[in-house]
C-alpha cells in the first residue's frame, strides 16, 4: 500500500453526472473547471460533457478528498452554473488508482 494511502485511509472510486445548467459559457467550464478543482484536491479520474447538456465522469482517491469533490460537483461546480442534482453510482474502496492524474475526454 503507497503511503498516500496509508496517510489517509482507504482509497475511493465513484462515477457521477451532474444536471443543470453545466456546460458552456462558464457551466461546469464545461469540464475545465472540474478538471481544476480535482487537481486542487489532489483527486485523479477523468470528466466529459454529454450531448445531453450534462458532465460525467470518475473520481478516484483517498476517500476524505473525493468525499471533498463529490461536495463540490453536488454544491459548487463553476461560476455562473446551476446544479439542479448530481448522481452518484459505482462507489467502491479500490486498491490502486487506475489513474495518475486528472483529465478531460471528448
Amino acid at each position: 500500500m503507497s503511503a498516500l494511502a496509508k496517510a489517509s485511509g482507504a482509497l475511493k472510486s465513484v462515477d457521477y453526472e451532474v444536471f443543470g445548467r453545466v456546460q458552456g459559457n462558464g457551466g461546469l467550464g464545461g469540464a475545465g473547471y472540474t478538471e481544476e478543482e480535482a487537481r486542487k484536491l489532489g483527486v485523479v479520474g477523468w470528466v466529459k460533457n454529454t450531448s445531453q447538456g450534462t458532465v460525467t465522469g470518475q473520481v478516484q482517491g483517498p476517500e476524505d478528498k473525493v468525499n471533498a469533490m463529490k461536495s463540490w460537483l453536488s454544491k459548487v461546480g463553476s461560476p455562473s452554473s446551476r446544479i439542479d442534482r448530481t448522481n452518484f453510482s459505482n462507489e467502491k474502496e479500490i486498491s490502486k488508482l487506475d489513474f495518475s492524474g486528472f483529465s478531460t475526454r471528448y
